[in-house]
């Protein structure tokens, strides 16, 4: 499934249907399935479901208008002239329980501007640097940062 995999994305990269082409692409593909088994997620077959496909592709436009509200209240933040801005890390709980999915909340967070994912602890809490805290309580900061992605990323990674 891994040799599949990074050989459709081979193709989509380079797009060339040559016999050569095929055959190299063919030959990094099996080496990169070889060398990096290891590091894709522990629940195998995961994008094969068609309902998991259907939320990722709910996921990713909804990810990507938080993506361009944060832009935006960034760049507010940036350009205004009192730069309000109170900086800190905060404490919040997802409910995710596979590492795939609190890889990607982690992930979502951290791509998300004005917000970085700092660590992860073991039982399912992350520390957050935010840019804006509007609350150092757990269950509100949770709710403002994770809750957005949290609830698209249980139906994709269960």
């Amino acid at each position: 499934m891994h040799f599949i995999s990074a050989f459709v994305i081979w193709l989509l990269l380079t797009w060339s249907f040559g016999i050569p082409m095929l055959v190299l692409g063919a030959i990094v593909s099996a080496v990169a399935s070889v060398l990096f088994q290891e590091l894709l997620p522990e629940e195998k077959g995961m994008f094969v479901s068609p309902v998991r496909a259907f939320w990722i592709l709910v996921y990713v436009p909804v990810f990507f208008w938080y993506i361009v509200k944060a832009n935006l209240d960034v760049v507010y933040r940036a350009l205004h002239p009192a730069m309000p801005i109170h900086p800190g890390i905060v404490k919040i709980k997802t409910n995710l329980k596979t590492a795939a999915g609190i890889t990607a909340l982690a992930n979502s967070i951290t791509l998300t501007p004005g917000t970085l994912t700092v660590d992860l602890t073991d039982d399912g809490y992350m520390y957050i640097h935010w840019i804006n805290v509007k609350s150092d309580d757990v269950e509100q900061a949770t709710k403002l940062i994770a809750k957005r992605f949290e609830w698209f990323l249980q139906k994709i990674f269960g």
